[in-house]
């Protein structure tokens, strides 16, 4: 995989005083194979529904996510099967997307109007956090320092990704030169480092991390359409991309090397969202019956021990 040079412009918003901050850019390759870990895969299944997704998980093995297709309703998941309902209060729907290591949360809902809304949960208080003069937010990753990864969209229906820090209420905006169609940021971790995508010129997808001042590019190989859905502190990132043959499959992004994972029950439509410093994966596939259900997978590194 390769990428080419680009120029990143990040705008500071605090107090109506707004900075550019500029970063560069250098190539890398990235191939698969030399680092390559097995999963042991366990489903989870909201009970008496057939649509849930997990989307973000802590080093406690606590997991944010949601239920219902046509009405989403947000949880909190713990094992072995404890579903603990989170929605923003008086919404009509919620996705609760992000969560660290206190427990607090992220996300997105849509209140009685129809207007999405991101927010945040810090120790059982619901805020709405949305770009000044926009009415369409939502907000994908939570770090420890309390700061969320999320985009808005603009009147014209472009998404702008950007960071929101809970102490003070600062806006980071991310401008990516080359995200004509659009981004989203999707993760930060207690580094600062950032996972999102992006859309160029053409309309293809490409995910992307931004690590010690430098962004990279990732495109899967071979791949149609790359997207990038959480990070942990090590910079592991997590996606999904899309093969030749149109078929959905999740991806680890591990120091410049990409591996393919997919749920034994769901290749094809496998779809990774969070990770943990542990390594531990969640996400979501679509099962033989035609139903989406969430997985927890855990690795093990080639030679290991089960």
């Amino acid at each position: 995989m390769r990428t080419t040079r680009k120029l990143i412009s990040l705008l500071i918003l605090s107090a109506g005083v707004m900075t550019a901050l500029l970063i560069s850019t250098r190539p890398i390759s990235a191939t698969g194979g030399e680092k390559e870990s097995r999963f042991t895969f366990r489903t989870v299944i909201f009970p008496d529904d057939t649509f849930t997704q997990l989307l973000g998980i802590n080093d406690f093995q606590v997991i944010a996510g949601y239920h219902g297709a046509n009405v989403n309703k947000g949880f909190v998941f713990t094992f072995p099967n404890n579903f603990t309902p989170e929605n923003f209060p008086n919404s009509a729907q919620t996705q609760v997307i992000g969560i660290n290591n206190r427990g607090f949360t992220d996300g997105f809902y849509i209140d009685a109007a129809g207007t999405t809304h991101g927010f945040l949960d810090i120790n059982g208080t619901f805020t709405t956090v949305d770009f000044p003069g926009t009415t369409f937010n939502q907000l994908l990753g939570l770090n420890n320092f309390d700061q969320a990864a999320g985009y808005f969209a603009d009147a014209a229906g472009i998404d702008h990704p950007y960071i929101f820090d809970n102490n003070g209420g600062v806006f980071l905006v991310i401008t990516i030169p080359v995200a004509t169609g659009g981004a989203q940021a999707t993760g930060i971790n207690d580094r600062g480092s950032i996972s999102g995508f992006y859309i160029d010129n053409a309309g293809k997808n490409h995910g992307f991390l931004i690590a010690k001042g430098t962004f990279f590019t990732l495109d899967f190989p071979g791949a149609t359409l790359t997207q990038a859905f959480g990070l942990n502190n090590e910079d592991h990132v997590v996606g999904a991309y899309m093969d030749a043959a149109g078929l959905t499959h999740g991806f680890i992004f591990d120091d410049g090397f990409f591996q393919s994972v997919d749920d034994p029950e769901g290749v094809g439509t496998t779809i990774i969202n969070g990770v943990n410093d542990r390594g531990q994966l969640v996400g979501f596939f679509v099962d033989a019956a035609g139903n989406t259900d969430g997985f927890f997978a855990t690795s093990h590194r080639e030679g290991e021990n089960d």
